[in-house]
């Protein structure tokens, strides 16, 4: 069973209008199941026993000192990582804690058994879904995994009537995918009813 106390890479304050509605803290949970080839946080694998490792009440104690700004601008926490739908029991508890008043967002890849996404979806108001891309050849080649989870998860969304609570990220990935696959994954995502979008281009560093 999973732990109540979860490893942490960093708990950022005060972000506005970037993983969510109003002013948020973004806590980024330590590992994840892909391996992308432009990961924008390659830290979530190193070595876990240099990151802070939290309970529950131990985060919700450390967040709580902006409850006010959280409550006046429609914000709260965002779990990112890494991949936070790793951890849907310590969100879940970390619900209790919070109450209703926070909003809760996960950014995600989705990539993770189902069952985990059927502990969180009642306790979260916003999925951000990094979903790469719909073509399966696609998302292995750049992920280094399949997609069945993903595809899974997505139609659990759907049948829970939460697609209005989905911001779907579509990039366009210089070397792995074109301008018409992405087009192609988002006519496939709105047939499952799906119509918020973020579209974009990663930019890739070179040193």
């Amino acid at each position: 069973m999973e732990p109540l106390r979860a490893k942490v890479i960093g708990v950022v304050r005060h972000r506005l209008l970037t993983d969510g509605d109003g002013v948020t803290t973004l806590v980024a949970f330590h590992n994840c199941p892909l391996r992308c080839k432009y990961c924008l946080n390659p830290q979530a694998f190193g070595d876990d026993k240099v990151f802070c490792e939290y309970s529950p009440e131990e985060l919700y104690a450390e967040t709580r000192v902006d409850e006010l700004y959280f409550i006046a601008t429609n914000g709260g926490i965002t779990f990112g990582g890494g991949e936070p739908c790793l951890r849907p029991r310590f969100i879940r508890g970390f619900r209790e804690l919070c109450g209703q008043d926070w909003r809760l967002n996960l950014e995600t890849s989705l990539n993770v058994p189902t069952n985990n996404l059927e502990t969180l979806l009642p306790v979260v108001d916003t999925l951000i879904v990094d979903i790469k891309d719909m073509n399966l050849e696609i998302y292995r080649n750049y992920t280094g995994q399949d997609s069945v989870n993903v595809l899974s998860n997505l139609r659990f969304i759907a049948e829970s009537g939460r697609q209005g609570d989905c911001v779907i990220r579509l990039p366009l990935i210089p070397g792995f995918n074109t301008v018409a696959d992405r087009d192609a994954s988002r006519s496939e995502l709105e047939k499952l009813g799906f119509t918020r979008f973020d579209l974009f281009t990663y930019q890739i560093r070179k040193y």
